[in-house]
């Protein structure tokens, strides 16, 4: 499988880096891919684990909308014990993230946590990702009960005449 081909089809254009999948759904296709924190051009990058999955990000999306970067702040701000994992996972995320950067790399280092962010929740997209690459992530978690499963039927891309691209017949699973 071309897996830059089939990420590229999900997100809907070229990926800007190499394409190592950390987790794929039950039909084979990337769901999560690690991006390094340089990317190829130079560019520093602070989220490790991309979300590719074309339902996941769609159901993520309706999240956000309806306030859930919010929700999961105040969960945060309401529970020290939740707030201090968090905070660990954070600062696993960064020492994961940073672990890959090139030896003797001295240009410009990515910052933050989970999807760049200094403190708190910045993008549910990311802590999914985080989780759903095998990581503990509260704030992942919360979202993966709320999106999981990632029940297609149909797979989100196709290969048509040797190139990937979203799946006409794919629709979200009700």
């Amino acid at each position: 499988m071309n897996e830059r081909g089939v990420v590229e089809a999900q997100i809907g254009r070229p990926p800007r880096s190499s394409i190592d999948v950390a987790a794929r759904c039950h039909l084979g296709l990337p769901v999560v891919t690690i991006v390094p924190p340089i990317l190829d051009d130079g560019t520093p990058f602070p989220t490790l684990f991309w979300l590719t999955c074309p339902l996941a990000v769609k159901r993520i999306g309706r999240i956000e909308a309806a306030g859930g970067v919010r929700a999961a702040e105040i969960m945060l701000a309401e529970d020290a014990a939740l707030r201090s994992v968090h905070e660990r996972a954070m600062e696993r995320y960064r020492g994961d993230r940073d672990a890959r950067l090139p030896e003797g790399h001295a240009g410009p280092r990515p910052r933050g946590g989970v999807g760049g962010a200094g403190a708190g929740v910045k993008c549910l997209h990311a802590h999914y990702a985080d989780t759903a690459a095998g990581n503990e992530n509260p704030i992942g978690a919360w979202v993966r009960d709320q999106i999981e499963p990632l029940d297609c039927t149909q797979p989100c891309v196709v290969e048509i005449d040797g190139t990937w691209t979203h799946n006409p017949g794919w629709s979200e699973p009700r």
